[in-house]
């Protein structure tokens, strides 16, 4: 790679808060810079500082006419070359992330980060992964949609043993394809703890039309009782979504210049189809999980369903200004730390059977697990076993007198005068909680309706845009500290 090719490096800015407990406050720049520096061994750092500290040792060496590819809230993977061979040091570990200010959560995750660090390599690169089981059970990678050789494929008992607790496995092999692909365990319950990452190989020659914006996203649902930290990865039903293990309104935004073309990437490892859907604009798909679509067949979609283990790439042009929503358009993927809703909704008298309980509905039971007493209480189920049939509140109960809410000897039902169905949606504003150089200029009060797997694409006038990036290189620390100060202030 020639000295005077430029490339794309993201900076990462973090704050530490008060001794002893650090938290991180990120946020990107971009600028053009020379060629890498020296090759370096990656230094492990903790936790706190890591994720938002690391840098591409060596720099993600794009070729011209190729965008970087930004993930809002995750690292790049370090790496370093040897004998022509790019080499990354990858650690399997207990991962203390935050979903929201505040909201911690015990992950598994790579190197520090949930979900892992992105790797960014080139078509025809030869790489090397050294997987390092930091976990207590045994862990095996697999490279999703990677043509590999059998043995570097990762499927434990089948192509290789799996990597006991302290053991390492070194996988290596050379790219060949170009697109979105990703890395995960191949241990079915590891992946519902974090365990994925973004696998991003760039073409040899820039696809048509070139972006200049490149965006990289990953969906994960998480199931975690509140005053609880640990996921449960056994549920069926998740109360946190996340993009790049962010909830709303925590994610960063995605910033570009009003006609700019854009490109999102979206990865999918979980129990859920998601429909992605952006607003105020219509975009193409162009890739998938196999790589660019070969075809001019295409068809302007506003929604896209990324299925369980699919990626999808999408592209439109930038050219309605303004700041708009890019969410999973699922309603209970729209929301943080659902449970059992409180108040007129969740009355019940002597004849009515109660909706099931909040640990119910995460996959904590007693009994059975596929024991009728264990049914889904509000319409849900795998129809194998635990599949009662549960009355709720707002379902139409004029036909069955055994659920009606008129008790002997009154002529009303005792809430008379209450709007049926009420409550249903909250609207917490945490604007100070989430600021970042990102958020500037956003309208006040924004962050209420952003919760759940949603996020934003700011489509900016350059000025804006421009002095948003001064913001990010200039003012970073200014901003996290007031953001550390107003969650404290709100923890008071």
């Amino acid at each position: 790679m020639r000295s005077s090719r430029r490339l794309f490096l993201r900076g990462l800015a973090s704050v530490a808060g008060a001794a002893g407990a650090a938290t991180a406050v990120s946020a990107q720049h971009e600028s053009h810079t020379p060629a890498p520096a020296p090759p370096q061994t990656p230094v492990t750092t903790p936790r706190s500082v890591r994720a938002s500290r690391e840098t591409p040792v060596g720099g993600p060496q794009i070729l011209p006419g190729v965008a970087e590819v930004v993930t809002p809230d995750v690292p790049k993977m370090p790496w370093h070359l040897e004998n022509g061979v790019k080499v990354f040091n990858i650690a399997v570990e207990h991962v203390r992330t935050e979903f929201l200010p505040g909201r911690i959560v015990d992950a598994w995750g790579f190197n520090g980060s949930v979900p892992g660090p992105t790797i960014e390599v080139i078509e025809g690169d030869q790489v090397r992964l050294i997987v390092d089981n930091k976990l207590p059970e045994p862990f095996s990678m697999h490279w999703h949609g990677l043509e590999v050789p059998n043995e570097m494929d990762g499927m434990p008992g089948i192509s290789q043993d799996a990597i006991p607790p302290g053991g390492r496995f070194v996988y290596e092999f050379t790219v060949h394809q170009n697109g979105t692909f990703f890395y995960h365990s191949h241990m079915a319950m590891q992946e519902m703890m974090g365990l994925i990452g973004l696998f991003i190989i760039h073409p040899q020659r820039a696809y048509t039309p070139r972006v200049d914006r490149d965006f990289g996203l990953i969906l994960q649902e998480w199931a975690i009782l509140p005053n609880n930290t640990i996921p449960n990865s056994l549920a069926m039903e998740f109360n946190w979504l996340t993009m790049n293990g962010r909830a709303g309104p925590a994610m960063t935004p995605m910033l570009v210049k009003i006609g700019e073309r854009v490109r999102i990437r979206i990865v999918n490892l979980g129990m859920d189809h998601h429909p992605m859907h952006i607003h105020g604009h219509q975009f193409y798909v162009t890739g998938t999980e196999g790589g660019r679509i070969q075809t001019t067949a295409v068809q302007p979609e506003n929604t896209v369903l990324v299925g369980v283990a699919q990626a999808r790439d999408i592209e439109f042009v930038a050219n309605n200004p303004g700041d708009w929503h890019f969410h999973c358009h699922l309603p209970h993927h729209m929301m943080n730390q659902m449970a059992s809703m409180v108040g007129p909704l969740m009355m019940s008298h002597a004849n009515m059977m109660r909706p099931g309980s909040m640990t119910g509905g995460l996959g904590i039971v007693e009994g059975r697990a596929t024991g009728e007493s264990a049914g889904t209480a509000l319409g849900r189920d795998l129809a194998v076993g635990a599949a009662a049939d549960r009355p709720v509140p707002n379902m139409p109960l004029a036909g069955n007198p055994q659920l009606s809410f008129v008790q002997p000897g009154r002529a009303e039902a005792p809430n008379q005068g209450m709007f049926p169905g009420y409550p249903q949606d909250m609207f917490m504003v945490m604007d100070d909680l989430v600021a970042k150089p990102e958020t500037y200029g956003m309208r006040r009060g924004w962050s209420g309706g952003t919760m759940g797997m949603m996020t934003v694409v700011r489509v900016l006038e350059p000025d804006l845009f421009d002095k948003i990036q001064g913001l990010k290189a200039s003012g970073a620390e200014a901003l996290a500290k007031a953001a550390e100060q107003a969650r404290k202030a709100a923890q008071q």
